[in-house]
């Protein structure tokens, strides 16, 4: 190739590589608008598990948009109390927060239905219902009338029973005792002549050192132990009943999620569903080598009493059929919830549970 051709060939490549970048560049832009959210939490910075779990999804979102698709991360208290976030969120204070439906019970037992009921399901039955069995929708049509729409963010498996200033055997134990308990286990507990109390997790360790309350549950091994709480109450129970498989949910205002373009709303919820999977396999991971940690720390750990969940179990049926007779949204939603509950333990109890029995048998034997 002669001098002229090489520097028309190169002229025209650069002009058509030029001419490119300039048609790409807003074609880019377009795609991928900036946009800056804040998030609040309803957890402290303490727990990398929980709290975590915002600071994952704001990090999956930012990489996917090359930073154009910022998520702030606030903490409990840092914008408004955790017990809050849903508020702050539905008002519009913030676009978005990191938390667990239950907290808002109180309101509309419906709530609780989204992330975890007493004797409902583990982790793995709720997201298979979730995102399988229709519950991502239903939930989000009972929180549409809040102005919020949600995705399961997060979970923790299947949680401990709490810590105790003394020791639970039988239900007369329980008479008078002053319990920080999530959710509306309160509810069922209430009947069995426990005092209920709701309190954000950095506030329980100075109620349980002050006597002002004489039981809380939290999590478990690996967040428990950051919490201290083996210092102030040694007994240590599970299984916490009330918590099978809580879903923590990353809840967007309703019209600024509406108002984000198609591929926001679809990297939110894959990012949400990335960050589910996250949490769980994080405490997976971390959990056993916390639990021998505290035991070695001086918690006592049993098991709740045959009597004691028989006892709890049944009120808690008490308290849906009371629900379900009263809230028409609370009575579909937990139909749906219970259909599958039976369907699903019906087939764990196969392959799962004796598999799992098996290799729980070799290692009490040493052989893993």
């Amino acid at each position: 190739m002669d001098r002229r051709s090489f520097i028309k060939h190169a002229s025209i490549g650069g002009l058509g590589a030029a001419a490119a970048s300039t048609l790409a560049a807003p074609a880019i832009a377009q795609s991928n608008p900036k946009v800056t959210w804040r998030l609040t939490s309803s957890f402290p910075k303490s727990l990398d598990t929980i709290y975590g779990g915002a600071e994952v999804l704001s990090k999956y979102v930012s990489e996917a948009t090359d930073g154009n698709f910022q998520i702030q991360v606030f903490a409990a208290g840092e914008i408004v109390p955790g017990l809050q976030a849903a508020d702050a969120t539905s008002a519009g204070t913030v676009e978005a927060c990191h938390t667990v439906a239950y907290y808002y019970w109180g309101k509309d037992p419906t709530w609780a239905l989204g992330s975890a009921v007493p004797f409902a399901l583990n982790a793995r039955g709720m997201n298979a219902w979730h995102y399988h069995g229709g519950g991502i929708d239903m939930f989000n049509e009972f929180l549409a009338a809040q102005g919020l729409i949600g995705f399961p963010g997060g979970n923790t498996g299947v949680q401990m029973g709490g810590w105790f200033r003394k020791e639970i055997k039988t239900v007369a134990d329980m008479q008078g005792l002053k319990m920080r308990v999530g959710g509306f286990a309160g509810k069922v507990m209430e009947r069995l002549g426990l005092v209920p109390q709701q309190l954000a997790g950095g506030d329980i360790y100075p109620a349980l050192e002050k006597g002002t309350i004489d039981a809380a549950e939290w999590v478990g091994p690996y967040d428990d132990e950051k919490l201290g709480f083996y210092k102030v109450a040694p007994y240590y129970y599970y299984p916490g009943w009330w918590e099978g498989g809580p879903t923590v949910h990353a809840m967007f205002n309703k019209a600024a999620f509406d108002g984000l373009p198609k591929a926001y709303q679809s990297l939110l919820r894959t990012a949400c569903q990335a960050t589910d999977a996250n949490m769980l396999q994080k405490y997976d991971y971390l959990n056993p080598s916390a639990i021998k940690r505290l035991v070695a720390a001086g918690a006592k750990l049993s098991p709740f009493s045959p009597e004691i969940l028989s006892a709890c179990f049944d009120k808690a049926n008490e308290v849906y059929a009371d629900m379900e007779a009263a809230n028409p949204t609370f009575k579909k939603i937990w139909g749906s919830i219970k259909a599958f509950r039976a369907e699903y333990y019906l087939n764990a109890q196969i392959a799962e549970y004796n598999y799992d029995t098996f290799m729980m048998i070799q290692q009490r034997n040493g052989k893993v």
